[in-house]
C-alpha cells in the first residue's frame, strides 16, 4: 500500500530543470516556500509509475525577474521566481502485499519537467521514515539513534558495508565521538563470533564492560617488574614481531654514514640468529622457508654478541703473521650503542624484557588466540580493547602498527575458506595516520601497513574504522578509501574542508550543518546509511572516560585530599593506583 497520500493542490511546485542528481522547482504557493527547510527531505513525481523520488533540499531562493517590455512600450511588473534545489538520494518504491514499500539509494529515473514536488513532512514523514525502520529492522541490526527529522524513527545502518567499505568517525573535542564508538562497540559485543580490535590510546574506554568485550593493555615498567602475563590482561609485544624495516628504523639512526652497512650486517645477522633458534629447536619445515620478515623468535643476547665480533673483528694482514682491522671495524659502535639504549630503557620493557616467555615458539600462536580470536576461539571475548596509554609517544605509531600488521598477517596467510572477519578501531587515528609530509620514518612505516590494509583489507576480511577529532591531520589515502562518515560538530574549517570534499558533489552543502551539530548529533552519509541525514546518537549503556568536566561546578566543591602528592608519587612509579 503507498505511504504518500498527496493531493495536486498539496504541490510545493513543479519542476522547472534537472540535472543528474539536481533538480530546481519552481514555488507557486509563497506561504509554503517560507516554511522550507534546507536539509528536509522533499518527494517528486518519477516518470515511471508505483515510484516516487526522494530528495534533500539544499536551498531555497525568492527573486524577482528582470522586468520585461510589453510591446507598447510599457514596462510591466516584476515576477517573483520563488526556486527550490533539491539533491535526488534515492527512488522509493511502492509495492502491495507482504514485501512493502522499500527504498533504495539509487536513481532509476529522473523526474520529468512539470512534474509536482512535494514536502515531506507530517503524516507521510512518519511513514516514510517507518519504511527506512522496517526495511532495516533485524535484532541484530546496527543503529546509532534515532533520525532528527522524526525522533521516532530509528536510524538503521548496514552493518555489512559499514565494515566492508571502511568508516570514518570524527568531531572536535566533546562533541561525542568517543560515546558514537561507544555505541557501536557495545552492538558489536552482542554478536555471537563478533571479532574487533580497538586501538585505546588514552585508556578511555575501559569503562565499557560486557560479556563480549575483553581489555587488555601493553605492558607498563610495572607489569614488566611483577612478571604479569596475558592471561593478566597484559600484553607484550616482542622485539622479533617487528619486521626488517621497522627494526631497521628503530636500531639505525639514518644520519649516520654508516647507516648503509648497518643496515646490511643487521638483516644478515638477524636472520643468522633466527637461523639458529630454528636449527636449536629443530623446527626443519620452517627453516627450509622462513625470511627475514618471518615471525620467528632469536635470542637477542646472540645478536648483540655477534654485533660487538663484527664491529672488533681482525682479519689477517698482507705480511704472514699480521693482523689488521676488519671491513666492518668500529662502524657499527653507534649502532651497538642505540640497541643497549633501547634494550636498557624501562619504558620499552613490553619489547626487551618479556621473559622467556616470549621466546617460545608456541607464544605468537598463543598471543593471537587471544588479540586475534573471536569468544569461541579464545573463550572470553570477540571485542579486545587494548590500552597503549603507556607506550612512549616516539614508538607508538610503530606499536599500533604492529598489531595492525600482525592482524593483516595472520588474516592474509589464513586460507581463503577458513578466514573470519576483522575489524579495528583506529581512535585518535591523526597520531599514528599522520600525513605523509608530517611523517619521519618510523611513521612511514606506520602509513605502510595502514593504507595498505584501506587498500586491500577488504580482500582479507580486515576494516578500518578510523576515529579522529582532525580530520585534515588524518591520512588522505585512509580517508579516501572510507566509504562511511559519521561526522558529529568540526568547528575547525580545514576539518570541515576534509569532510566537504569527501562528500558527492551533490550532498557537498550538506556539510554546512557541521559547526551547528549539537553535542551527541552526527551527520551520516555512505554506503551503509540508507539516508543521507542527520542522528541523533543514542546513549550507550556504559559511557568512556572522555566526558567533558564541569570546570565552574567542579570549582565550587571540596577538593581531594592528597591529589597532589598522589599524582607526584604514580607520576614517578609511572603508575595509576
Amino acid at each position: 500500500m503507498p505511504i504518500f497520500n498527496f493531493m495536486d493542490e498539496d504541490a510545493l511546485g513543479k519542476v522547472a530543470s534537472v540535472d543528474t542528481a539536481n533538480v530546481i522547482v519552481e514555488v507557486d504557493n509563497v506561504d509554503q516556500l517560507k516554511r522550507l527547510q534546507v536539509n528536509h527531505l522533499a518527494v517528486l513525481q518519477s516518470s515511471r509509475p508505483g515510484q516516487h523520488l526522494i530528495g534533500l533540499i539544499t536551498q531555497v531562493t525568492r527573486k524577482r525577474s528582470i522586468e520585461d517590455i510589453a510591446s507598447d512600450g510599457i514596462a510591466e511588473q516584476n515576477v517573483e521566481v520563488n526556486l527550490c534545489r533539491i539533491a535526488l538520494i534515492g527512488t522509493l518504491l511502492d509495492r502491495d502485499g507482504e514485501k512493502g514499500n522499500v527504498f533504495r539509494r539509487t536513481l532509476e529515473s529522473v523526474p520529468e519537467i512539470d512534474a509536482n514536488c512535494f514536502s515531506l513532512e507530517g503524516r507521510n514523514l512518519t511513514g516514510f521514515m517507518r519504511t527506512l525502520s522496517n526495511v532495516s529492522a533485524d535484532e541484530n541490526s546496527l543503529t546509532l539513534g534515532t533520525y532528527t527529522l522524526d525522533e521516532h524513527a530509528i536510524a538503521y545502518l548496514n552493518g555489512n558495508k559499514f565494515f566492508q567499505r571502511h568508516a570514518f568517525i570524527g568531531g572536535s573535542t566533546g562533541s561525542g565521538k568517543s560515546w558514537t564508538t561507544a555505541k557501536i562497540i557495545e552492538q558489536m559485543s552482542g554478536l555471537p563470533t563478533a571479532n574487533a580490535i580497538v586501538f585505546d590510546l588514552h585508556g578511555e574506554y575501559s569503562p565499557l564492560v560486557e560479556k563480549g568485550i575483553q581489555h587488555f593493555k601493553v605492558a607498563g615498567p610495572r607489569d614488566v617488574e611483577t612478571k604479569r602475563t596475558i592471561d593478566d590482561g597484559v600484553l607484550y609485544l616482542p622485539y622479533w614481531l617487528l619486521s626488517y624495516e621497522a627494526l631497521v628504523s628503530m636500531f639505525v639512526d639514518r644520519s649516520d654514514q654508516n647507516a648503509p652497512n648497518q643496515a646490511m650486517i643487521m638483516a644478515r645477522e638477524i636472520n643468522h640468529a633466527k637461523r639458529k633458534y630454528l636449527e636449536d629447536i629443530d623446527q626443519n619445515e620452517v627453516l627450509k622457508h622462513f625470511t627475514v620478515d618471518s615471525p620467528v623468535p632469536f635470542d637477542l643476547a646472540f645478536l648483540m654478541g655477534r654485533l660487538n665480533e663484527i664491529n672488533v673483528e681482525m682479519v689477517p694482514g698482507a705480511r704472514a703473521g699480521s693482523e689488521k682491522q676488519g671491513d666492518f671495524f668500529g662502524k657499527l659502535a653507534r649502532m651497538i650503542s642505540r640497541l643497549e639504549n633501547k634494550i636498557s630503557d624501562r619504558r620499552l620493557g613490553f619489547m626487551f624484557n618479556g621473559g622467556g616467555d616470549i621466546l617460545d615458539f608456541s607464544w605468537l600462536e598463543k598471543f593471537a588466540n587471544a588479540v586475534l580470536g573471536s569468544l569461541g576461539e579464545n573463550g572470553k571475548a570477540g571485542i579486545k580493547i587494548i590500552d597503549f596509554s603507556e607506550v612512549p609517544s616516539d614508538v607508538l605509531p610503530l606499536i599500533v602498527s604492529l598489531v595492525a600488521r600482525v592482524t593483516f598477517s595472520v588474516q592474509q596467510w589464513t586460507p581463503s575458506e577458513m578466514r573470519h572477519p576483522i575489524a579495528l578501531l583506529c581512535d585518535e587515528a591523526h597520531l599514528y595516520m599522520p600525513q605523509r609530509n608530517m611523517a619521519d620514518s618510523a611513521d612511514d612505516i606506520s602509513l605502510d601497513i595502514f593504507e595498505r590494509i584501506a587498500k586491500e583489507g577488504r580482500k582479507y576480511g580486515v576494516s578500518l574504522v578510523v576515529i579522529s577529532q582532525r580530520p585534515s591531520e588524518v591520512n588522505k589515502t585512509m580517508l579516501s578509501q572510507c566509504s562511511n562518515f559519521v561526522s558529529m560538530r568540526l568547528t575547525n574549517a580545514e576539518d570541515q574542508g576534509v569532510i566537504k570534499r569527501l562528500l558527492p558533489d551533490s550532498l557537498g552543502g550538506f556539510s554546512d550543518i557541521l559547526p551547528t551539530l549539537d553535542t551527541g548529533e552526527a551527520l551520516v552519509v555512505g554506503d551503509a546509511s540508507l539516508l543521507p541525514s542527520r542522528i541523533r546518537i543514542d546513549e550507550p549503556k556504559n559511557k568512556p572516560n572522555s566526558g567533558t568536566v564541569d570546570f565552574w561546578d567542579e570549582w565550587q566543591k571540596a577538593v581531594k585530599e592528597r591529589r597532589l602528592s598522589v599524582a607526584v608519587d604514580n607520576w614517578r612509579k609511572q603508575n595509576i593506583q
